[in-house]
Formats: C-alpha cells, sequence, structure tokens
C-alpha cells in the first residue's frame, strides 16, 4: 500500500534521511525503530508532506504522493497522529472529534462514525462536552487516535503514542493500538519503546542516522541479539 524507495531528505544542509527504503503492505502494522536523532520523526514528516524529498519516491497504491501538500496527502488517505496529540486543547472533545472529519462530506457516515468512536473509547463519550485541554495523559491519546480514525484513514502513521505517559497507560495504549490494527487498519508506528512496538507489529525496521540496517517480523527483531541490547536493555 505504501511504498518508499531511496527518499533523501535535508534540513538546511543536514542530510536527515539517505536513500531509505521501505514498504507497509495493506491490513500490516509496521514499526521503525531506532534511538532519539535516527530520523524516525523526519521519515513521518515526509510521508505526510510536511517536509518535501530531494530524492527518492513515495507511492500509495501505486500513485507517487511525494511533493504534494499535507493536505493533498490526508485526502489520499493517509493520517498522521503526531507525538504529544497535538489536541485543540480548548475545544470540545466531540469537537476534536469532528475536526477529524473536516475533509469529509458525508454527514451520515461522519455521524455513524462518532458514534463508533464513543463504542469503542467509552470515556470520550462520557467526557464529550469537556475541553480536551482537561483531559488525562491517556484520555488525550485516546482522543488523538480517534481524532486520526475519524479522517477514514487507508493508512494510520502514530509517532510516539506512548510519549509521556504513566506504564500502566503505555499498556492502555498498546491494547488500543492492537485492537485498531485487529480491525483491519493498516498502520505505520514509530515508537521509541522498541519492545512494546516490536510486540505489536507484523513487521518491524530499525533505523540508525537515516538509514534502515534491519528489517524482520516483530519476533525475528526481538530476538535478535543486537537489537536486544541496542533498544531493549537486554
Amino acid at each position: 500500500m505504501l511504498k518508499i524507495n531511496k527518499v533523501n531528505t535535508y534540513y538546511g544542509s543536514l542530510h536527515i534521511l539517505k536513500d531509505l527504503s521501505l514498504e507497509v503492505g495493506s491490513g500490516e502494522m509496521v514499526t521503525v525503530i531506532g534511538a532519539n536523532g535516527a530520523g524516525k520523526t523526519t521519515l513521518l514528516r515526509t510521508i505526510s508532506g510536511i517536509v518535501v524529498p530531494t530524492g527518492g519516491y513515495i507511492e500509495l497504491d501505486g500513485e507517487r504522493i511525494d511533493g504534494l501538500e499535507p493536505e493533498k496527502i490526508v485526502r489520499h488517505g493517509i493520517c498522521q497522529i503526531p507525538e504529544g496529540g497535538q489536541l485543540f486543547n480548548v475545544m470540545t472533545v466531540r469537537e476534536n472529534l469532528e475536526m477529524g472529519a473536516y475533509l469529509r462530506r458525508d454527514k451520515t457516515g461522519i455521524e455513524r462514525d462518532l458514534e463508533r468512536m464513543y463504542e469503542h473509547f467509552p470515556i470520550l463519550k462520557e467526557r464529550a462536552k469537556q475541553q480536551a485541554g482537561t483531559l488525562s495523559g491517556g484520555q488525550q491519546q485516546m482522543l488523538a487516535i480517534a481524532r486520526g480514525l475519524m479522517s477514514n484513514p487507508k493508512i494510520l502513521i502514530l509517532d510516539e503514542p506512548s510519549w509521556g505517559l504513566a506504564p500502566v497507560l503505555v499498556d492502555e495504549v498498546a491494547d488500543i493500538i492492537s485492537e485498531i490494527h485487529a480491525r483491519g487498519i493498516t498502520i505505520l508506528l514509530n515508537e521509541q519503546n522498541a519492545s512494546m512496538a516490536l510486540r505489536l507489529a507484523d513487521r518491524g525496521y530499525v533505523m540508525e542516522l537515516g538509514r534502515i540496517v534491519m528489517e524482520g517480523t516483530g519476533d525475528e527483531l526481538l530476538q535478535d541479539d543486537g537489537v536486544r541490547k541496542a533498544y531493549l536493555g537486554l
């Protein structure tokens, strides 16, 4: 579904992504793990059109999307949940969910999906009229994910969904991601918590200094001695 081929990305004179290639198949959950500064967030921002690559190409369902403006990439079916969620804090929970569907025109479908989000995240229904900024950290992450799902994406991109959360909430977010994937939604996951990410993912890529240095199934990478030492603390 998503193909990234020999992409190069710069910030000014800094060469961040270096001939980077990866693929995400329909219905897969693929994770990218790596240390801080590896270029993981730059990769996601490049896919979403926030950063424009200087070389290589990106395809969605066989159609090139590199160089398109971010809103057009969203229209093509890619939705990114940024690190920290970045909610509209002074707006209510329901208003945030409605903002997730801002490109849609199917009012009946939007209302149906709102109810679906409330069923999937009951706490959001209870807090529907509450300002998003007053929710707990775990509830805000739920809302950020639900807002992304309201765009009815082909691929949901998650950037550090466990960022800043207490361990008990990390497990809760992991369960949410697993449930979403079980519904058939394609997911690209960037997560510094490598153990969680590899347990959830069908496949994974290890990224170092803007390059993919290893790939395999989640289980294969969990058992790799190099990965265990570098990213799992084992």
